[in-house]
């Protein structure tokens, strides 16, 4: 029984569908979101795939097709038909993929804006260039990420970096705490204040799905929020010298009380206690118990015992 070729062309078209569908979902190419920002980067990746698998997939067929049913058969010396062209078909290959791309240009639009590539407070440019529109100066934004504060997500967590050659910086000025990895809590809002102190380097956490330029003497802002708690890389993105491979750091979002805890056993002393501190001590000012109290304490040796000892060399 022939099987009707409108038929025949639905069930393929539906099992190239549904194919494309899967694996456009289920490719396995990207490493964890730990963000909703890498969600939505997601989003636009995978409807990529969609399309592009599709596409392979109907192309490869038409051409194993034509391979197959257009072949020179055995002892065929004559030409094959004269086409000249086939103007519906052309018009219909034209059409979609400049549908394709309006769609995908229009969505990834969208999807940087929602990431605050087009938002200028987010992004603030310290330096002193300048675009005029319609008679009005604006401040070219360099950076990305949403404006934390007009998002109205609460008290951000901002972190200045430093990338130099070949180590990232991070300070927090809150706390003043100067560390060579990044910790942030867990769905609080972060921003990074960043700065280069030789070359141009470029800050790359592929779970956050964030690259981002640092240029020396112009402060570049990244803003995200952090949804799923783990350790991630951070990498240099850019040639930076000799040893631009090394230049790696960690990445860790905590819990609240697991940061807390972080930054209590990294905060610095506090000034006041500082200055209280004594830097040297005239040991011949020092009874005997005040002398040996350190060490005995390191011992495991009580006060008690001190006592007894020295009340026995009195007696003797």
């Amino acid at each position: 029984m022939k099987i009707p070729s409108s038929i025949l062309t639905l069930v393929i078209g539906i099992v190239l569908t549904l194919v494309s569908l899967w694996y456009g979902q289920n490719h396995g190419l990207v490493p964890v979101a730990a963000s909703k920002d890498a969600q939505e980067v997601d989003n636009i990746f995978n409807l990529m795939m969609t399309i592009g698998t599709g596409l392979f997939l109907l192309i490869e067929g038409v051409l194993i097709y034509c391979v197959i049913s257009f072949r020179r058969r055995k002892g065929d010396q004559t030409d094959g038909p004269a086409i000249e062209g086939n103007v519906p078909l052309e018009i219909l290959w034209t059409a979609i993929p400049t549908v394709i791309v309006f769609i995908l240009s229009v969505y990834s639009f969208e999807v940087y804006n929602n990431l605050g590539g087009l938002d200028p407070v987010a992004s603030r440019n310290n330096a002193p260039s300048q675009v005029a529109m319609a008679g009005h100066h604006h401040m070219m934004a360099l950076g990305i990420g949403p404006s934390i504060d007009a998002k109205g997500e609460g008290s951000p967590l901002r972190i200045n970096v430093n990338g130099i050659q070949y180590a990232w910086i991070f300070t927090y000025p809150d706390t003043g705490i100067v560390s060579g990895e990044l910790h942030v809590p867990v769905n609080r809002p972060v921003q990074l204040q960043m700065a280069a102190g030789d070359v141009i380097h470029a800050f790359w956490v592929p779970q956050l799905r964030l690259k981002q330029d640092v240029i020396p003497g112009r402060e570049t802002t990244l803003g995200f929020t952090p949804n799923l708690i783990g350790t991630y890389p951070i990498i240099c993105a850019e040639l930076c010298g000799a040893y631009h491979g090394g230049m790696k750091s960690t990445f860790a979002v905590e819990s609240a009380e697991d940061f807390e805890k972080w930054v209590q056993a990294n905060a610095p002393a506090p000034a006041e206690t500082a200055d209280t501190e004594k830097v040297a001590v005239n040991t011949t000012t020092l009874s005997n118990e005040e002398y040996l109290a350190p060490y005995a304490k390191e011992m495991g040796i009580s006060s008690d015992v001190l006592l007894s000892l020295h009340s026995e060399h009195q007696h003797q």
